[in-house]
């Protein structure tokens, strides 16, 4: 009964997360995915959940959870608790949950990407989006030679930062489960680009503009009005969840759910035909391929929701995953390392990107909407942009954002295969 009591708790909490964002402005301003971590974290810390013992620990040896009838045996040695037990159950219960919720999401998030569209809008967006890629993996690069000896697993990191950078939150968590990364890193990681991240969005929305224009000419250019009125639209509506289940939406949906499902058995099935460590690699870059593909698909590509639908499955992997972290094992100095590593990649990659933009006379505005676009995804291009007060930026924003989606997964899987992730 804890079980399945805890199962739907994991697969429910998340709507009553969303609605609290919709009804509360703090918690909206917050975010869920933020509010899902920090759930999360008090579920797998506060004692609510059964706390293993040091010989459980110790029997686990960095795998997430004991096989059955393993745990069966060292219990009936005394080597184990019941509670370790019930630990174990749990474990499988969460590591099938976020192993399903990704490869199930990406499909989602894409299939209403009009890739010929944002194609076509892009204008000088893509030499901004190309030096902003270059720029970080330039830094990612470099600080990873940097403190390769003081972090763990830092390949891997490499290619999670790659990630945020390139598209957030969603390809973050693909290429978590790609390079099969410690649930603790990953908390981590994701702990210290939200501080990093909150810094530097401050920035965006406040200074940076002025900073960026005494080394950048200031925007030009203007767009159809009309264009730029319905594309901040069709980014704001990327936060509704309302309308979901409406009579018309919801059986459609379910079919997008459902190609969904085949999209990730044909990943899976690839996935078996190579080596262990590359398989969760090979079904994730081959589920974001098919599922760029059938966003061509007119009658896929219109289908209502399915980004809203991919998101909620982001959120209920982040309550997940964050309540399989232990609080009490990453008080430690190299955590701070990681702090100073993510803080390097976020601004030293601004840096870059703002050196190489003098180059090629990009101007400020498009330069901080990129980086915005990249960095936080494109709900919140239309926040800065009103922020610069220029509404011209924002076809600018969503271009980089989807984009970003894209090409986010491949680029970070490589990364941090390269790093030795």
């Amino acid at each position: 009964m804890y079980i399945v009591l805890l199962v739907i708790f994991y697969l429910f909490f998340p709507a009553l997360i969303i609605y609290g964002t919709r009804r509360y402005s703090l918690m909206g301003k917050i975010g869920a995915v933020v509010i899902a971590y920090a759930v999360g974290l008090v579920l797998g810390n506060a004692g609510i959940l059964p706390v293993p013992s040091e010989g459980f620990h110790a029997l686990l040896q960095g795998r997430v959870a004991l096989p059955p009838d393993e745990a069966l045996r060292y219990f009936a040695a005394g080597q184990i608790t019941a509670d370790d037990l019930l630990r174990n159950q749990i474990a499988h219960v969460q590591d099938l949950i976020t192993t399903l919720t990704i490869p199930l999401a990406i499909p989602l998030l894409l299939f209403s990407l009009n890739i010929r569209k944002w194609f076509r809008l892009a204008g000088t967006t893509f030499l901004s989006l190309i030096l902003a890629l270059v720029s970080v993996v330039v830094v990612v690069f470099a600080g990873y030679y940097l403190f390769r000896d003081k972090i763990p697993e830092l390949g891997k990191i490499a290619g999670m930062l790659i990630g945020i950078y390139s598209g957030g939150t969603p390809n973050l968590a693909s290429i978590k489960e790609a390079l099969n990364v410690d649930p603790d890193i990953f908390i981590m990681t994701h702990t210290a680009d939200l501080v990093v991240g909150a810094v530097t969005l401050l920035f965006l929305l406040t200074v940076a503009q002025r900073v960026f224009l005494l080394f950048l000419p200031p925007f030009s250019h203007t767009t159809d009005p009309e264009e730029v009125e319905r594309l901040t639209r069709e980014a704001l509506e990327m936060d509704d969840y309302t309308g979901m289940f409406d009579r018309e939406t919801f059986p459609r949906l379910l079919l997008a759910f459902g190609l969904s499902v085949v999209i990730f058995a044909v990943g899976a099935g690839l996935g078996m035909l190579v080596p262990p460590h590359a398989m969760m690699a090979v079904v994730i870059l081959t589920i974001t391929t098919l599922a760029i593909l059938f966003s061509l698909v007119p009658w896929v590509n219109k289908i209502r929701k399915t980004y809203q639908a991919g998101m909620y499955l982001i959120i209920v992997f982040s309550l997940v995953v964050s309540s399989m972290a232990d609080l009490r094992g990453m008080i430690d100095i190299r955590y701070l390392d990681l702090l100073l590593y993510v803080g390097l990649v976020y601004f030293g990659s601004l840096f870059i990107h703002i050196l190489l933009s003098m180059i090629f006379r990009i101007d400020a505005d498009t330069v901080i909407i990129t980086s915005t676009a990249m960095i936080y995804s494109p709900p919140f291009v239309p926040v800065v942009a009103s922020a610069l007060r220029n509404r011209d930026v924002i076809i600018s924003g969503l271009t980089t954002g989807i984009i970003g989606y894209v090409i986010g997964n491949y680029l970070g899987i490589f990364t941090g295969f390269l790093l030795g992730g």
